[in-house]
């Protein structure tokens, strides 16, 4: 016996009553989450500069001398990463609960290959990473009060001076604007400023087709 084939009017009547269900589970669905804050909520600061890991550094470390040399202070928001400029203000995005704050680097750090950044006390408190450790965030330029952003793309990061002058030379053969940026704790190969952020990826994206792993950064 040859199975019976329904009518196009049938298959449609079908489809539509299937595509009413569903719209209807996705408004309850939606009803019932109503009193949480949503992940996906757009961040205030832009673009993403990285995505990663934050943990952070409390009670055993305040009055320290932090990397720049100021004291360490858990109730101030500042940050610990591995190679932004000191005084760079970040905005720090929990992306699970969409709390964000503003940082201002002062110190170096994490020293976990698997985090990106280290929040005071007060930071973590904020962005709600003080009672389970750590946290999945994005990283955010925020331009000083009355600037606007300026991006570079940053090739590497050394503690040696000799190591970053050695690549700005193998570098410049063909992007004769690299330069090593030095703040006395990194020297930093970096290649142009840029106005547009867009300019900056679209860059890091060249040099990546090339098989040089690149990151954009604010330029100081």
């Amino acid at each position: 016996m040859r199975p019976r084939k329904d009518s196009p009017r049938v298959v449609v009547l079908c489809r539509v009553a299937f595509a009413v269900l569903l719209f209807a589970q996705l408004l309850l669905t939606a009803a019932c989450s109503g009193n949480r804050k949503p992940s996906s909520a757009p961040p205030t600061f832009g673009v993403p500069l990285e995505r990663g890991i934050a943990s952070w550094y409390g009670p055993r470390f305040n009055g320290r001398q932090t990397a720049n040399g100021e004291r360490y202070d858990m109730n101030a928001l500042t940050a610990a990463h591995p190679s932004l400029p000191f005084g760079t203000k970040i905005g720090v995005r929990n992306t699970r609960t969409g709390r964000e704050v503003v940082v201002r680097v002062n110190d170096r750090g994490p020293y976990s290959k698997n985090r990106i950044i280290d929040l005071s006390y007060a930071a973590a408190r904020e962005v709600g990473v003080v009672g389970p450790g750590t946290a999945s965030v994005e990283i955010y330029v925020v331009p000083a009060a009355g600037l606007p952003a300026r991006f570079t793309v940053q090739v590497g990061a050394f503690s040696e001076n000799e190591k970053a002058v050695s690549l700005q030379r193998d570098v410049v053969r063909l992007y004769p604007e690299a330069v090593v940026d030095a703040d006395g704790t990194w020297n930093r190969v970096q290649i142009g400023a840029f106005d547009n952020r867009d300019q900056a990826e679209s860059l890091r994206r060249e040099l990546a087709a090339m098989g040089m792993p690149a990151i954009v950064v604010a330029a100081r």
